[in-house]
């Protein structure tokens, strides 16, 4: 015991300042989201989307003026993969069919002026529909949530299955904050990322809580603290080394990958990040916080019918 303390990392002495750096990068995706909010993509608010492509490189600022002179101010214009790449979002609009709305700003935007422009992509999503994804992605979320409290809860104890559910909010609410700080655009790629990113986590916690409890039956001496802290050594070169090769992947899909998953391999990168460091920091905190102990993970021993009887008699 005296020799796996020794090789062991403190990681329980710096509970206290994981909980201060948690509890801030919360505080700040809280307030980031209640005030800036989320720049929904056209898979939650509706709309038309338009993929034009130059045979030069675009400028912006008079695409957007031409646009605005015409009665499409409310139009979102920007870079899409290259400079002469350019995409539009335009607000939904009664009556008006999406083909004929984009042959309409194709005729606007392509002059000897703007330069000729090609349709490359065309997207159309009701209000409603966006309306429905946005409920329907909350509340595959707050399911996701709810199962994981209830499989932990029967597969290990309570203290760690409200451990690793707090953990999981922590990681999902912090990551969504990051694109509301960073106003990347939120669509239903980002939220397919962030429920990948639950279950990384979740998988990473059920590891180092399947050690835990190992150690907590094996180890007869130390701490909660101590056995916690061995646990998580011994579990650190796996949690180091998936991380790393997972995080090799989204960096290809990152650099490489094109437009198209961007936000979504930015939410999995951020994403791996905080749910590893929660996996070790807040879901183990949490749980030895609500004071986890031996006896909460050692099954009780049922005696037989008849087993402090005399077998002779």
């Amino acid at each position: 015991m005296w020799l796996q303390l020794k090789n062991t990392v403190p990681f329980m002495k710096w509970g206290k300042f994981s909980v201060v750096f948690s509890a801030l990068m919360l505080i700040a995706s809280i307030a980031s989201i209640s005030i800036n909010g989320l720049k929904f993509g056209l898979d939650f608010t509706g709309g038309t989307l338009l993929e034009v492509g130059y045979d030069k490189a675009a400028n912006l600022s008079d695409i957007r003026q031409e646009l605005e002179q015409n009665g499409f101010a409310d139009a979102v214009v920007q870079h899409f993969g290259n400079s002469s790449e350019v995409l539009i979002r335009l607000a939904p609009r009664e009556n008006v069919k999406a083909e004929d709305l984009s042959h309409q700003i194709l005729e606007l935007i392509s002059n000897d002026q703007l330069g000729q422009a090609e349709m490359r992509r065309i997207e159309f999503v009701g209000p409603s529909v966006g309306e429905e994804l946005k409920e329907q992605g909350g509340l595959a979320m707050l399911v996701a949530l709810i199962c994981i409290l209830i499989y932990v809860a029967f597969r290990f104890e309570w203290r760690f299955a409200l451990g690793s559910v707090l953990a999981l909010a922590h990681d999902v609410i912090i990551t969504i904050g990051l694109f509301s700080v960073l106003g990347i655009e939120f669509d239903l790629t980002v939220l397919a990322a962030v429920l990948a990113v639950i279950g990384y986590s979740l998988n990473d916690t059920i590891v180092v809580f399947d050690r835990i409890r190992e150690n907590f039956v094996k180890l007869r001496q130390g701490t909660p603290a101590e056995i916690i802290d061995i646990s998580l050594t011994q579990t650190l070169s796996r949690t180091t080394i998936t991380s790393f090769t997972t995080v090799l992947v989204l960096l290809a899909l990152f650099f490489k990958g094109g437009a198209l998953i961007h936000a979504f391999a930015t939410a999995l990168l951020f994403g791996i990040g905080i749910g590893t460091y929660s996996s070790i920091f807040v879901a183990s905190v949490f749980a030895l916080k609500l004071g986890i102990s031996r006896e909460d993970l050692i099954p009780a021993v049922v005696e037989k019918e008849g087993a402090d009887q005399d077998p002779l008699m």
